[in-house]
């Protein structure tokens, strides 16, 4: 088969490159994308490589673009990204690169710092001149007189604190205020700042506390916010001007003004100077608003030429980080002049990669080629598997499951056809999956806008990368919609129903319960398509109906799906030449399934075919046996019940003898799953005389995965080696979990059933209970209440039965498939291919730095 049903053939190769050509040849491959170098230093320490000094100048380069891109996005400027992957520079170029980067970065630095340093500048300037201002209010206020100013200065403050304390609410005097010649120690003293508005109570509080009520404090608050100069935050102030006596006092107010980190600016006593102050501030203001705009000018102009590169740039150092790591997983020669490396690659992409490696030695001026040799091994090589965008999905839901062992079958390109079937038996609607198909295709003929439009919302992400999945849920969906024929809980009757009524419209509406006699009132023909709409309208049996035919289909489907399983791990064997497990687990697992529950299947089609309203005894629908009960009936052995009368106790001639045959072989079939394999390999190690041999794996003993030779390279046996009881312990957990699963998946696939009823029901509920209100008004006002229910039921469409509905039937079609489907053929206990690639670097990268 080729490789889309499989992984692809891989073998481990040898690399020489010429130390001259080795970054080239390097660069060459991380384009290409096909080769997974493996470490050949294990135990060197990551300081101690070859190339850990390119790797740490490329790390100091990748610090000084992010240095960049913050400020860039800070002043948020675009970033231009033409979508271009550009080459990865050549060695010389990491000197060039350099140097722009320690120019932009210096440059930066100091535009920055001189900023900051004029905004501190403007920012005391501007305190500066509200205390000025604030200032000179109070001032004004005591331009009475000294004995005004006494008396206005002879109030305390008094805080909640000392008032709990019982202090006096009367003022406190502050000692000698008017001018005095004798006692120049008490002549009045203030100061003047300003501080952030949160901490000016605890401030009064602790002038209170440290000063004993002996100052006097006025505040006023600035009304505009002003900017913090280190980190830009917008910050609110208030100005204050304390006023006090003595020195004693002057060193205590300071010390708590530096303390709450209030900022004192010098304001002299006398109005004139104060007003001649306030004047040169201003026109320093002006000139600094000149200086830093022309400052804000240089530096937009600096960050926006740096961002129309920036891109590209990460790109170039991404990549010369890339190959100095990866040149650090190699060998050097003896001579030093040769670089030895280890690599898996994919069988068929050999030449591609030796073609890719001719072009490095040409652009590095080597005269020495590369040489590539294939190396024979036992390890087990890496998985790849081909995809592209419209397999990708599906094979990220099966590699969630685990990693497919090399070689064996992919179930990936069956999930593409069996996941939207099973998911769409769940939500079959024509409405709400054409809801989601919509919604899927508008993504896929957009995929290339919404690729361009990186987002690290999560959310949205899994729709996108999901968007080929959706869409084909929605179609699979509007197919089985038309089967159930239900769109939104309604029905279509496009060819008209072959049933018809012999009773009259008063008769019909008046008897809630009267059926339609299938005899008369049915034409004998089926609906040509899907299920008749008669049912959509139908009252008392109409769940009955639904229920039956949901509940048998699911059966159905999922025993099918089993045995497509089993018959999966058949290719399995025949590939790997696994002729024990062919003979003694294929085949007793394929009968067991076989004669017990397709034998089921095969009744429900025999009942559907022979049994029918319309018939006559012994063949009508009276007649017509429980599947369920006559299954149990086999398994146990037991003698049916004796049927209605006119009626036959089986269904077909024969029926007693073939159940119980068909028991006791299944029966039989376990016994030879649990015991022939390991008796096999116990005789193979009794003749070979080797108590244990190597590889006796379960695997290994019978033709397991030879990954040596003509399977593509790479693990023959296991060195490993597993003793009898051992093997006989993993038989029995083998056989046990498959006969036991038998009967529990099979009950599994009802989900199928349990969820279609769940989902008509839910959406018959939103109609009968909310549009059908709805459509039931008249008038105008009708028309405006329609419009608002319908919002209101297309909103509860779209969030429950869409969403909510769609993700829970998604999640049980994931089990289905991981649990029931693959637990047959699929081991999943491989590793990833992970080729040195570019492209995955890259996407990585900005992935992890939008995260930051």
């Amino acid at each position: 088969m080729g490789s889309l049903f499989r992984s692809e053939e891989m073998a481990l190769c040898q690399l020489f490159l010429q130390s001259e050509a080795a970054y080239a040849c390097v660069s060459e491959l991380g384009e290409l994308g096909l080769v997974q170098f493996r470490d050949l230093n294990p135990d060197v320490n990551a300081f101690q490589r070859k190339f850990v000094n390119e790797v740490r100048r490329c790390d100091e380069m990748e610090r000084k673009l992010r240095y960049l891109e913050k400020e860039i996005k800070k002043d948020g400027i675009p970033m231009l990204d033409t979508g271009e992957s550009p080459e990865a520079p050549q060695p010389r170029e990491m000197i060039d690169l350099e140097a722009t980067f320690e120019k932009l970065e210096n440059e930066l630095r100091e535009v920055n710092q001189n900023a900051e340093a004029l905004k501190r500048n403007f920012l005391e300037l501007t305190e500066l001149k509200h205390i000025l201002r604030k200032t000179q209010v109070f001032f004004d206020e005591q331009e009475g007189g000294v004995n005004q100013t006494t008396e206005s200065m002879t109030r305390a403050l008094i805080t909640d604190e000392a008032r709990s304390a019982g202090a006096s609410m009367g003022p406190v005097q502050l000692g000698y205020l008017e001018k005095s010649n004798e006692r120049e120690d008490y002549l009045p003293c203030f100061v003047a700042g300003v501080i952030l508005r949160e901490r000016l109570p605890a401030f009064e509080r602790m002038l209170w506390r440290a000063c004993r009520g002996n100052v006097f404090l006025r505040q006023a608050m600035i009304e505009t916010p002003l900017e913090d100069p280190t980190n830009g935050d917008q910050v609110h102030k208030s100005v204050f001007i304390i006023f006090f006596q003595g020195d004693q006092l002057k060193t205590r107010v300071k010390k708590i003004c530096e303390g709450f980190r209030a900022t004192l600016y010098p304001c002299p006593e006398a109005p004139a100077d104060r007003r001649e102050m306030a004047m040169g501030v201003m026109t320093r203001i002006e000139d600094l608003n000149t200086v830093l705009g022309q400052t804000q000018d240089h530096r937009h102009r600096v960050l926006v030429a740096a961002a129309k590169n920036l891109k590209n740039w990460f790109v170039k150092v991404r990549k010369i980080k890339a190959i100095y790591h990866t040149l650090n997983l190699f060998n050097l020669d003896v001579t030093q002049k040769c670089l030895i490396a280890e690599c898996w690659v994919p069988l068929l992409d050999i030449e591609t990669i030796q073609l890719a490696l001719r072009r490095g030695t040409e652009r590095s001026g080597s005269s020495v080629p590369p040489i590539l040799n294939r190396m024979q091994t036992f390890e087990n090589p890496p998985t790849y598997n081909r995809t592209n965008k419209f397999t990708k999905a599906f094979q990220a839901l099966i590699d969630a499951y685990g990693v497919a062992s090399y070689r064996e079958m992919n179930p990936a390109p069956y999930t593409i056809i069996t996941f939207p079937f099973l998911f769409a038996v769940m939500f079959g609607d024509l409405g709400h999956g054409a809801i989601m198909a919509l919604f899927g295709l508008w993504m896929i003929r957009k995929e290339k806008g919404l690729a361009a439009q990186k987002t690290d919302n999560e959310i949205w992400n899994i729709f996108f990368g999901g968007r080929y999945i959706i869409f084909l849920m929605g179609v699979f969906s509007m197919y089985t919609g038309l089967i159930y024929n239900d769109i939104f809980s309604k029905s279509l009757n496009i060819f008209g129903s072959h049933w018809h009524m012999s009773y009259n419209k008063s008769t019909v509406l008046e008897n809630k319960y009267l059926q339609l006699n299938p005899k008369g009132d049915y034409e004998g023909d089926p609906y040509p398509f899907g299920m008749d709409p008669i049912w959509q309208v139908a009252g008392a049996n109409k769940i009955i109906f639904h229920n039956a035919y949901k509940m048998k289909i699911s059966i159905i489907f999922g025993v099918i799906h089993m045995i497509f399983g089993v018959v999966m791990s058949w290719h399995n064997h025949t590939y790997f030449r696994n002729r024990i497990s062919m003979l003694y687990e294929f085949i007793p697992q394929l009968v067991f399934l076989l004669l017990l529950f397709f034998y089921m299947v095969l009744l429900m089609f025999i009942k559907w075919i022979k049994f029918a309203a319309t018939n006559a005894k012994p063949y009508s629908e009276a007649c017509a046996p429980s599947i369920l009960i006559t299954f149990i009936d086999m398994v146990l052995f037991n003698t049916p019940k004796a049927p209605p009368q006119d009626c036959e106790t089986y269904m077909f001639f024969g029926q007693h003898f073939i159940q119980v045959l068909f028991v006791l072989v299944a029966v039989g079939c376990i016994p030879v799953m649990l015991l022939a394999k390991p008796l096999l390999i116990m005789q193979a190690r009794k003749q070979a005389n080797v108590q244990p041999i190597a590889g006796a794996t379960s695997d290994a003993e019978t033709g397991g995965v030879s990954n040596g030779g003509s399977h593509g390279g790479g693990g023959g046996p296991h060195e490993e080696e597993e003793e009898l009881s051992e093997i006989f312990i993993h038989q029995s957990i083998h056989t046990i979990e498959y006969v036991l699963g038998s009967v529990s998946h099979t009950a599994s696939y009802l989900r199928l059933w349990a969820l279609s009823l769940a989902h008509a029901q839910l959406a018959e509920v939103l109609w009968t209970m909310v549009l059908s209100i709805g459509l039931k008004q008249e008038g105008w006002l009708g028309g405006i209440i329609l419009t608002c229910v319908f919002a209101f039921w297309a909103i509860l469409t779209v969030g429950i039965l869409v969403l909510m509905e769609g993700l829970s039937a998604f999640l049980h079609t994931l089990r289905l498939h991981w649990v029931e489907f693959q637990s047959k053929f699929y081991k999943g206990q491989g590793y990833a291919f992970q080729p040195f690639s570019f492209d995955a670097i890259i996407e990585n990268g900005a992935a992890s730095a939008e995260a930051e």
